[in-house]
């Protein structure tokens, strides 16, 4: 069954046509904007109270964020990064560390929170469309800072797909992202990487 889905699933199987028309090859091909949704919605509603003159505020969708100017205590923006602990109900708040930020857009994806059990095995709620299969990769939560929020979740989602090796060659050659990885590492333990920019961000949970 994968592998006949596997047939008509692919971004190369949607073009846009010059009058902005989404064309599909196949018809039975379906479109998920579940990747960027929240991320989307968070910068319209930052667009929103940009128009209205509102020069501070932070917007938070389910965890994909903007903020803007300054926090109630005029100072920069405490954006916390969560350990990622198996929480579908998000009752765990164990912070791993705090960003002090402004002006940008925050996304996390990981699959800690959006898994299933079939037969007694653990699955991951992503999908690897070059397999067809939950992502088997070691990167347990991705945490992306960008312009805008709906860049950051989307980078975020696919960074889950890609795993750490390549996700950080593609993170650390790009100036304008910066990202969190919190990963299993070779001995099945917890371990976390991040962007030498995502430094000037970083201050210990209190």
């Amino acid at each position: 069954m994968i592998d006949s889905l596997l047939q008509f699933t692919g971004y190369t199987r949607v073009s846009l046509s010059n009058e902005g028309k989404v064309v599909k090859q196949d018809q039975r091909t379906m479109l998920s904007c579940s990747a960027v949704a929240k991320g989307y919605a968070v910068d319209v509603v930052a667009q929103l109270l940009e128009k209205k003159g509102v020069e501070n505020f932070m917007v938070d969708i389910g965890g994909e964020v903007v903020v803007r100017g300054k926090n109630p205590q005029n100072g920069l923006w405490r954006i916390g990064i969560n350990k990622p602990v198996d929480d579908s109900l998000s009752l765990n708040q164990d912070l791993q560390t705090v960003l002090n930020i402004s002006d940008v857009g925050i996304a996390t994806s990981g699959n800690y929170r959006n898994f299933y059990y079939k037969d007694g095995k653990k699955y991951a709620h992503t999908i690897d469309p070059r397999t067809g299969y939950p992502v088997q990769q070691n990167i347990l939560s991705a945490t992306v800072i960008a312009r805008d929020c709906m860049s950051a979740d989307a980078y975020a989602t696919a960074f889950m797909v890609m795993g750490l090796d390549e996700a950080s060659r593609f993170v650390e050659a790009r100036p304008e992202l910066d990202a969190y990885f919190f990963y299993t590492g070779e001995d099945g333990k917890l371990d976390t990487y991040f962007t030498r920019g995502m430094k000037r961000y970083m201050t210990p949970p209190e």
